[in-house]
């Protein structure tokens, strides 16, 4: 489904997304830790990264790619993520799941980076 409005704002930095009556906003943090490119997602499951530090990322660039989706850019020079409507739906669909997924994965990678291994409980 395409978004029938997309705008951006400059100074909060969040996409919002238009369906039809329903409005969704997506922070420019969010799109960037969650970047389809191969870049982020790899080209496999076990190839996933998790960037970090990304709290202060900005949108330079919003570029279409067709018919079917957009290119983001942004500060930090990621600029290979091309977001089909599909995923845009997702993202705005799953925001709250999606977030804390990645939360979770940011966590452990800090610990892992830090040479920490975490704890597992076993009864």
């Amino acid at each position: 489904m395409k978004p029938t409005q997309i705008k951006l704002s400059n100074e909060s930095q969040q996409l919002e997304l238009r369906y039809g009556t329903e409005t969704f906003t997506l922070s420019a943090e969010l799109l960037r830790v969650l970047s389809p490119s191969a870049e982020v997602q790899g080209h496999g499951p076990d190839q996933k990264k998790v960037p970090l530090d990304k709290q202060s990322v900005r949108i330079t660039g919003i570029e279409r790619q067709g018919n079917y989706a957009l290119r983001l850019s942004f500060d930090d020079g990621h600029d290979t993520g091309i977001y089909s409507w599909p995923y845009f739906r997702e993202l705005c669909l799953k925001q709250d799941e999606l977030w804390e997924e990645y939360l979770e994965e940011a966590k452990q990678r800090r610990l892992e980076l830090d040479g920490v291994q975490p704890l597992k409980w076993q009864p």
